[in-house]
């Protein structure tokens, strides 16, 4: 049976397209040898489990180490039954053990004692039994929750002082976040502030995305086994909307070669990834759709709505920040700033936030098109303002990021235009107090500044229009719209402020500013 790309569960590799498993882990034999307990942390779905597995065996094939991968995700269930909990894991891990370790490495049966120690005893009993130093890597730590989880933590450190002999020698908490934001709700906080009590990890690491070559590479791996090529420019274009998330990787891949372009004959462009991006998007598959119900935690919030508008994240706390870079919603680049993660996730983020209002429109009829289906701007602008006055007050309390619903609000109509036809792209950056809008349509491309202008602040045009002026040159455009919202405390009635006039850039270029 030939192989396919794979987007759920760990890979296996007779069945999918993959490169070495470990290859993305960072080198681990150092805190092995030096019986050191770490914690590994990457998003959903970079392969961690797949690499875990693959590390795991490898160590026990070299015959030094009996190294095993076990989940504790079956103790999820049990949020505050610890023994129940305890006795949900032990119960898999016997499952697993048997399945993925020779005899003489197993431990002996598992047994009983109070709760909040049997896991503690068992592993002891292991490791006294075990002919080899013992490495345990536990995987999924943090889905268990409250008191579980404490009483997991708390068990792994007590036994600690005893290994190798009496405990497993080195373990490594595997997850998608750092310890300090494992969930525990207890003592009126929702997270552990510190490493406590897990506070004997000798280090935290991150495992890191595909590069440019190892997306080239995965990709032959299909045209081996197919024949159908992947272009060069393809494969880039894949790294570039994805920046090497692994899953979006494979997902893209998937959607061509099983729906797009299943003819093995037919090879595979640029134009084609692009295709699947866009499916991607619309569908919001697992992994995007349980990225986007994130958008609402309120740690996540805070710092998302500021970036959307372009503006500064004031005192929000490092470990807020850090907290969706380590749930791979945000990266940091080179020179430290933060950005949205890849191009894609930057367009998923917005049209989530704008399904409320998108469900929310009336039905509008396409009067910005002329007879031959080419868009009218004028058109366009005056179809906008007729909405604006009817619907834009109603719609703005549809999304719960109020500090941007005009934005939202803006883009919901912008999506309904470009259904029939175009493409919406989208710029934001922190700092630059802006939002970024290409519309594209056919022939037409039309550049949208979007500024808000607050309490304590001067009117934002003068600045709008150099930074208009700026956009307009770089997507290529000779005609922009600079759209200014009041939302000052005194500002006029929201009927009252709604007003078009036609302006000129420094360097020429016509323009409207929409005040709103």
């Amino acid at each position: 049976m030939p192989r396919w790309f794979n987007i759920s569960g760990p890979c296996i590799p007779e069945k999918h397209y993959m490169l070495s498993a470990t290859v993305r882990l960072p080198n681990l034999t150092r805190l092995i040898r030096q019986e050191s307990y770490f914690v590994i942390h990457a998003p959903r779905q970079t392969g961690k489990t797949t690499a875990m597995l693959a590390l795991a065996e490898q160590i026990t094939s070299m015959g030094e180490y009996c190294a095993v991968t076990l989940s504790v995700e079956l103790g999820n269930a049990f949020k505050d039954d610890i023994g129940s909990a305890e006795s949900a894991i032990l119960a898999t891990w016997r499952r697993k053990i048997t399945n993925r370790l020779p005899s003489e490495l197993q431990p002996p049966d598992w047994v009983e004692g109070p709760p909040g120690q049997r896991i503690q005893a068992n592993l002891s009993l292991w490791a006294q039994h075990c002919p080899r130093p013992l490495v345990l890597f536990i995987d999924e730590i943090d889905s268990l929750e409250n008191q579980v989880l404490i009483s997991v933590l708390r068990q792994l450190r007590d036994g600690y002082s005893e290994r190798p002999k009496n405990f497993p020698s080195s373990v490594g908490l595997v997850g998608m976040r750092d310890v300090r934001d494992y969930k525990v709700a207890s003592g009126g906080k929702e997270r552990l502030n510190t490493a406590s009590p897990f506070n004997i990890k000798d280090r935290s690491l991150t495992m890191r995305y595909f590069n440019e070559k190892e997306v080239v590479e995965l990709y032959q791996e299909h045209t081996k086994d197919t024949g159908q090529v992947f272009t060069n420019e393809a494969a880039q274009t894949a790294f570039n909307l994805t920046l090497g998330q692994p899953w979006l990787i494979n997902a893209l891949a998937k959607e061509i070669v099983e729906e797009l372009v299943t003819d093995t004959q037919i090879t595979i462009t640029a134009e084609h990834i692009n295709q699947a991006k866009e499916i991607l998007i619309v569908r919001k598959d697992t992994h995007l759709d349980s990225l986007a119900d994130r958008l609402t935690e309120t740690r996540i919030k805070a710092i998302m709505e500021p970036m959307l508008a372009g503006d500064t994240l004031g005192n929000t706390p490092d470990d807020d920040r850090q907290y969706l870079v380590d749930l791979g919603l945000l990266r940091r680049e080179p020179n430290g700033g933060l950005v949205i993660a890849n191009p894609i996730y930057r367009e998923v983020i917005p049209r989530v936030l704008t399904q409320g209002a998108s469900d929310s429109l009336p039905s509008i009829t396409p009067t910005w098109l002329n007879k031959d289906g080419e868009l009218d701007i004028d058109a366009l602008q005056n179809a906008f303002m007729d909405f604006w006055r009817q619907h834009g007050e109603p719609l703005l309390s549809t999304t719960s990021y109020q500090e941007i619903a005009p934005h939202i609000v803006l883009m919901s109509f912008l999506h309904r235009v470009v259904n029939g036809g175009g493409t919406l792209e989208r710029e934001y950056a922190i700092g630059n107090g802006r939002m970024d809008l290409c519309l594209k349509y056919k022939k037409v491309t039309l550049g949208i500044e979007v500024k808000t202008w607050r309490d304590k602040t001067k009117d934002p045009e003068e600045k709008g229009l150099d930074q208009l002026e700026t956009y307009l040159a770089r997507i290529k455009a000779d005609y922009g719209w600079l759209c200014i919202f009041d939302r000052r405390s005194n500002a006029p009635a929201f009927i009252d402020r709604l007003q078009t006039r036609n302006a000129t850039t420094k360097k020429g270029r016509n323009v409207v500013i929409i005040r709103a």
